[in-house]
């Protein structure tokens, strides 16, 4: 136990640090509403075209810098989303600290190589190194 709960105004201070992270996971919500409609817009512009007209969509900065902040955003708001489950749902000390640690990793992982891969595209390099794939 930590102790006697504290209250500012007859309201019980949160004693860990939930308020910023609730406010980041709205900031993160808020910034991925027009994003979504942008990667879907985009998604049906380039449904049906050829390999050279969206690697050409991808050689723009502001499409590769909009793809990579949407990447990132969405990254950070689902590792906040599995960390309020881990924590609300896996209650021995042990495997929720393993959990976390791994959610954090697998959507760091998966940031780090959307935002590679995304750059590769916009610079015109080849989308997986010489050699692997078709």
């Amino acid at each position: 136990m930590s102790g006697p709960a504290k209250f500012k105004n007859n309201v019980k201070i949160s004693e860990r640090h939930g308020a910023g992270e609730w406010a980041l996971e709205r900031v993160c919500l808020l910034l991925l509403m027009p994003l979504g409609l942008w990667v879907a817009a985009t998604g049906f512009s380039l449904a049906g075209a050829d390999y050279a007209a969206v690697a050409g969509w991808f050689t723009s900065p502001l499409n590769a810098g909009l793809l990579i902040a949407t990447v990132v955003i969405f990254c950070t708001f689902a590792a906040l989303a599995w960390k309020v489950i881990v924590e609300d749902y896996v209650h021995t000390a042990g495997a929720k600290t393993l959990s976390l640690v791994l959610v954090n990793l697998v959507f760091f992982a998966l940031a780090a190589a959307s935002v590679f891969f995304i750059v590769r595209l916009a610079l015109g390099s080849a989308p997986l190194p010489a050699g692997i794939g078709a």
